[in-house]
């Protein structure tokens, strides 16, 4: 029987698709309620944090060197009070195949494909981890395909975005580029449905098994290099992999005291979706358009259950704005010699403002650098803007930001300011999203949604209850 391929038929499959491509049964980990067996399903994977490091080792990722930001350091205790600005870490992730720490995602999610026998992969991205998943297929002999939204309705793309697709079909991928839109999930899974690849979901347990090798790796180096765990870990915050796998792998080294904050791009008022407001934005990620709809209703994903759940991890969310990642972008690569991309910069710029606020013997390590050139690199992006009608200037990007109309570049590094964005807010708003979403009654909650709510923001009965007015 030939099946319906209109996009309500294509996305009311979406189960049985995802199960056919992932070889998982989300349906196994749910517990009635609001409530589903999180861990479970990471367990699913079947694979241990040492056997995932030697899948990694196996195709050039992991293992990436802990760079001690000298410079960057010094010059943030000529704005800090005597004693204070510690010393920041770059965690190099450049430094994997394809230039990301996506490249730690996709190693275990391309591994278990060629384990189970698939012929191919598909990921759905715009970003990064579309070229990871193509450098990995590529290593495995699988075939892949990349579905990346990608273009406005003029048909004209980021040059960011652009860059990556070049990227992926370096690496012999196919890559459909779509407008942006709807069509970006009814695509990816009727192509799942059709080829019968499996699908390297950022979102699967094997994607978030892959990162936790990060923060396992940043306790150990930080212990071997300076005989401690870091005092504050920095993830630059998008879909919530970084930031869930790093702050997993973190506290499976025992490094349970080190504070985790996660670190976005400020693009208030600028909508994701929008197809006038889609050019409007510089960076493609790392920015606050895709980490709080994520952080507070993280099962909007390509998977039933995302595995990506960053409000059970982060002690705090920072915001920085476009001109101050641009800045510390270029301030890396004039003051320490790396030249990395604006993206991967974002945690970055939040640590030079947060050092400031800590004592000079405290570390701060920030988890990731990524590849830059062509479009990835500040000069297009900012050409680009222009092009699309963003001033460019200098200035007090705190006070004189405004996404969509201006990108303030900082008039000297003293303007590198994070702003702390309400984590209580976003909790806030995932435990109610989640009591909707299940159609329960909030009274009728049992003691264990209860308990689950609490670990899913990383808070307590009383907070929970407080939230749905109980």
């Amino acid at each position: 029987m030939t099946l319906a391929k209109d996009y309500d038929s294509v996305m009311g499959r979406s189960n049985e698709i995802m199960k056919e491509a992932l070889g998982l049964d989300y349906n196994d980990f749910e517990k009635g309620g609001v409530k589903f067996d999180y861990e479970a399903l990471m367990k699913s994977t079947g694979y241990t944090l040492d056997e995932v490091a030697k899948i990694q080792a196996k195709t050039a990722v992991g293992n990436t060197p802990l760079i001690e930001l000298r410079n960057l350091s010094k010059l943030t205790r000529k704005y800090a009070k005597p004693g204070y600005g510690a010393r920041i870490f770059a965690k190099d992730e450049a430094a994997n195949a394809s230039g990301s720490f996506k490249a730690r995602r996709a190693a275990c999610a391309v591994a278990h494909a060629k384990k189970l026998g698939y012929k191919g992969v598909i990921a759905a991205t715009s970003g990064n981890y579309g070229a990871a998943v193509a450098s990995q297929a590529a290593m495995q002999g699988l075939e892949c395909i990349i579905v990346q939204e990608c273009y406005d309705s003029r048909g004209i793309g980021q040059p960011e975005i652009v860059e990556k697709a070049r990227k992926c079909e370096a690496y012999g991928a196919e890559v459909i580029q779509l407008t942006v839109g709807p069509e970006l999930f009814y695509t990816f899974l009727s192509v799942l449905e059709d080829t019968k690849f499996f699908n390297a979901s950022l979102y699967s347990p094997f994607g978030i098994a892959g990162v936790e090798t990060l923060g396992y790796e940043i306790a150990t180096q930080c212990r071997e290099l300076l005989g401690k765990d870091p005092d504050m870990v920095i993830c630059t915050n998008a879909g919530g992999g970084m930031m869930t796998g790093t702050a997993r792998g973190l506290i499976k080294a025992g490094a349970v005291d080190t504070k985790l904050v996660a670190a976005s791009i400020d693009l208030t008022g600028l909508h994701m979706a929008s197809d006038e407001q889609f050019n409007k934005k510089s960076c493609t990620t790392g920015h606050t358009g895709f980490g709080v709809p994520y952080a507070t209703d993280p099962d909007h994903s390509d998977v039933p259950r995302s595995a990506a759940r960053p409000l059970r991890y982060i002690d705090e969310y920072v915001t920085v704005t476009q001109g101050e990642v641009m800045y510390m972008t270029e301030a890396l690569a004039n003051l320490e010699g790396i030249e990395r991309g604006p993206a991967g910069n974002t945690a970055l710029a939040a640590a030079f403002s947060l050092a400031r606020e800590l004592p000079e013997d405290a570390v701060i390590v920030i988890s990731e650098t990524e590849y830059t050139g062509a479009g990835k690199h500040i000069q297009p992006q900012l050409s680009f803007a222009r092009e699309n009608g963003i001033e460019i200037k200098f200035g007090n990007p705190q006070e004189e930001d405004k996404p969509g109309i201006n990108i303030v570049l900082p008039k000297d590094p003293s303007f590198v300011q994070h702003k702390v964005a309400d984590v209580n807010h976003f909790r806030n708003r995932l435990i109610n999203k989640a009591v909707k979403k299940a159609g329960v009654d909030p009274k009728d909650l049992k003691a264990d949604d209860i308990e689950f709510l609490a670990v899913e923001t990383k808070t307590d009965e009383a907070f929970v209850k407080k939230a749905l007015g109980l």
